[in-house]
C-alpha cells in the first residue's frame, strides 16, 4: 500500500507538473512579427521594411528576420540618402526664409507667440530658428519632442541601415530623394502651412504629440500596421487639417513608389531591401495591399 500510495502521488505529482509546464507556455505570448514583409514575383523577390525616423541605441542590432533580411539583399532602397550631407544642406537651405521675410512675417501673431513659448521647453534659442519656414520650424520641434521622450534622430532606423550598407559597400538607391520631397514640402500653400503649424502646437500642448510618438513605437516594435493606422487616424480625427496634410505628404506619393519596386522586382536581377516610413506599409492604400492587388505573393516575416 505505502509503494502503491507512492506511485500515485508521484503521477499525480507529473501530471500537475505537466499542467503547470503547459499553462506557462500557453501565457507566454508568441513572438511578435517584424514590421518586415517579403514580396515575390515571378522571378524575382524584395523585402520592405517599414522605418521610424528616430530611435534608441537600445534598437540594435535589429529583430533578426530583419538583419537577415538585410543580409540577403544585394541593394539599400531609402526614401532619401539622409546621410548625404551635400543633399542635406541644400534641403534645409530650401527651408529657410531670406530675410527681410522670417517665420514671423508668414505667422499670425499669436500662433508665433505659442511658437515662441515653447523654445525654453527644447532648449531653442529663437534667434536659430526665426527664419525657418514653417514646415521646417514645427518639424524641429516635433524632433525635439522626440529626443525629450528619449528617441534620438541619429538612432534612427534609416540611419542605421544606410550607415550598415555602407560600411558593407552595398548599393543604396533613393526611392525618391531629397529634392523631390524639397518639391513636396514647398508644394504646401501658405493656409495650408499655417494649419500644419496651428496643428503641430496643439498637438505638442495637449500631449496628442507623445501619445503619438508612443503608439507609432508601439506599433511598429510590435509589427502591426493596423495600430499604426490606428494611430494616425486618432491623431487626424484630434487635429483639423491633418487628413489632408497626410493625404499629401504619404498617400499621394505611392504611385510612383509603385512603379520603383515593379521594376525592382521584375527588371532586377538583384535581391532589394526596401527601407521606407512605417505609415507607408499600412491600410487599404498602404503599399503593402497596393503590392497584393498588383498580384504580388506578400507576406510578413
Amino acid at each position: 500500500m505505502d509503494s502503491q500510495r507512492k506511485m500515485t502521488t508521484l503521477r499525480n505529482a507529473a501530471r500537475t507538473f505537466v499542467l503547470l509546464l503547459v499553462a506557462s507556455l500557453a501565457a507566454v505570448p508568441a513572438a511578435a512579427a517584424s514590421y518586415l514583409w517579403e514580396v515575390s514575383s515571378l522571378t524575382n523577390r524584395a523585402y520592405l521594411f517599414g522605418t521610424v525616423h528616430a530611435g534608441k541605441a537600445s534598437w540594435y542590432p535589429l529583430p533578426q528576420a530583419v538583419e537577415d533580411a538585410f543580409r540577403d539583399a544585394k541593394v539599400l532602397v531609402v526614401e532619401a540618402d539622409i546621410t548625404d550631407a551635400a543633399a542635406m544642406n541644400k534641403s534645409a537651405a530650401a527651408m529657410m526664409y531670406t530675410p527681410p521675410a522670417s517665420l514671423k512675417t508668414h505667422i499670425p501673431a499669436e500662433e508665433y507667440a505659442r511658437f515662441a513659448m515653447l523654445l525654453p521647453r527644447y532648449g531653442l534659442p529663437e534667434d536659430q530658428v526665426v527664419q525657418m519656414k514653417p514646415f521646417m520650424a514645427v518639424s524641429l520641434l516635433v524632433f525635439t519632442e522626440w529626443a525629450r521622450m528619449g528617441y534620438l534622430p541619429n538612432f534612427g532606423v534609416d540611419a542605421y541601415l544606410i550607415n550598415k550598407a555602407k560600411g558593407e559597400k552595398k548599393p543604396i538607391v533613393e526611392i525618391e530623394g531629397l529634392d523631390s520631397q524639397i518639391r513636396l514640402m514647398d508644394s504646401l500653400s501658405e493656409k495650408e502651412l499655417q494649419q500644419l503649424f496651428k496643428g503641430t502646437l496643439d498637438a505638442l500642448q495637449s500631449g496628442l504629440t507623445d501619445e503619438q510618438v508612443n503608439g507609432m513605437v508601439a506599433a511598429w516594435q510590435s509589427g502591426n500596421p493596423d495600430g499604426m493606422l490606428e494611430v494616425a487616424r486618432r491623431y487626424n480625427d484630434k487635429i483639423p487639417g491633418a487628413v489632408q496634410f497626410e493625404e499629401k505628404f504619404i498617400w499621394s506619393r505611392h504611385d510612383s513608389m509603385l512603379e520603383k519596386i515593379d521594376g525592382y522586382l521584375n527588371q532586377s536581377k538583384d535581391r532589394h531591401f526596401i527601407a521606407v516610413g512605417a505609415l507607408h506599409l499600412a491600410g487599404p492604400r498602404g503599399l503593402i495591399e497596393m503590392l497584393r492587388k498588383r498580384g504580388y505573393v506578400v507576406r510578413q516575416l
